[in-house]
């Protein structure tokens, strides 16, 4: 009787056990470190279940500062913020703004790749993971590395949550700020936040003309003002615009008097994305919109085929 007692206690407390197990598997879990030896990059992914997991990097971009041609003064203010980082000096948090494919998000990648051997490791996180944000930072304020927590093109939308949870993080919580995490936040809107006619209607005028903005606007820009650090990228003219496009054909093997030749079919292929202006001297010159830029990689290729095409006709044409 006794026996049969205990193995039926037991059955009970086998499946008591089981139904934990189930109900803790639903529960929201705390942030568990990753193996931080796997890779210089993570990025932060939100399961199905609530889970949060920070997974390595295998194949980070091999960007070197060395590739990026036309930023040099942004190159010069991102690497030395980073620097002052990696040295356990004080730095800034980072707000790079912009027009699209001007090399913002490639400007970080060759910093991390610059400065990984000296311990700096980079969290990439989604707009919409950012109020999690509290709980990547805690798991990694004990480590000896510096982690660049990197946001690309962040920007929000009225009553969005991550909006409040970033600008916690940024400054106004009562913890105090971690020295060996820094915010790398990248964007098209310079105030990351939808901006509309109406609200300068909320504009005050003193008698002496003194302009002051109402609450609205002073909301919206509190956030893009604690960013320690604002660097701007602009569309690029018709000669940077060719150096660049000189630089990638020269990674690919192409030689100098190819890439010359080339020239005037690059012009071609961003003519119609480009906005004609003239210098005061009335001096042509090409700026070269958004839209062009994002066609940059295509050309690039049409490029190589064409060059590829030219170089195979003699061959074909042979004894």
């Amino acid at each position: 009787m006794a026996t049969d007692m205990s193995s039926s206690l037991e059955r009970v407390l086998q499946r008591a056990e089981a139904l934990m197990q189930r109900i803790e598997s639903v529960l929201p879990q705390p942030l568990q470190a990753p193996d931080w030896s796997a890779s210089v990059a993570y990025r932060y992914r939100k399961r199905s279940s609530g889970h949060g997991t920070l997974e390595p990097v295998r194949h980070v971009a091999q960007l070197g500062l060395q590739d990026l041609k036309e930023i040099d003064q942004q190159k010069e203010k991102i690497q030395r913020n980073t620097e002052q980082f990696v040295n356990g000096l004080p730095a800034n948090n980072v707000l790079l703004t912009g027009a699209r494919g001007t090399g913002k998000s490639s400007l970080i990648k060759a910093c991390l790749n610059n400065y990984a051997s000296r311990g700096l490791r980079l969290i990439e996180v989604d707009k919409d993971d950012l109020v999690d944000l509290p709980d990547i930072v805690e798991v990694v304020a004990a480590r000896a590395e510096k982690f660049i927590v990197y946001c690309d093109d962040l920007s929000f939308e009225d009553g969005e949550p991550g909006y409040k949870a970033l600008k916690s993080i940024l400054d106004g919580t009562v913890a105090a700020s971690t020295a060996n995490v820094l915010i790398y936040a990248t964007s098209n809107r310079r105030h990351l936040l939808p901006e509309y006619m109406k609200e300068n209607l909320s504009y005050t005028h003193t008698d002496d003309g003194e302009v002051h903005p109402g609450e609205g606007v002073e909301e919206k820009i509190s956030l893009s003002e604690r960013f320690g650090l604002w660097v701007s990228f602009y569309p690029f003219s018709q000669d940077e615009y060719l150096a660049i496009t000189a630089q990638w054909l020269s990674s690919f093997g192409v030689n100098a008097a190819a890439i010359d030749a080339a020239k005037p079919e690059a012009l071609m292929t961003i003519g119609t994305g480009c906005v004609r202006t003239y210098s005061s001297a009335g001096a042509k010159d090409w700026n070269v919109s958004e839209a062009a830029v994002g066609t940059l990689w295509r050309t690039i290729k049409s490029l190589l085929k064409a060059l590829l095409a030219s170089r195979r006709a003699p061959e074909a044409s042979g004894p």
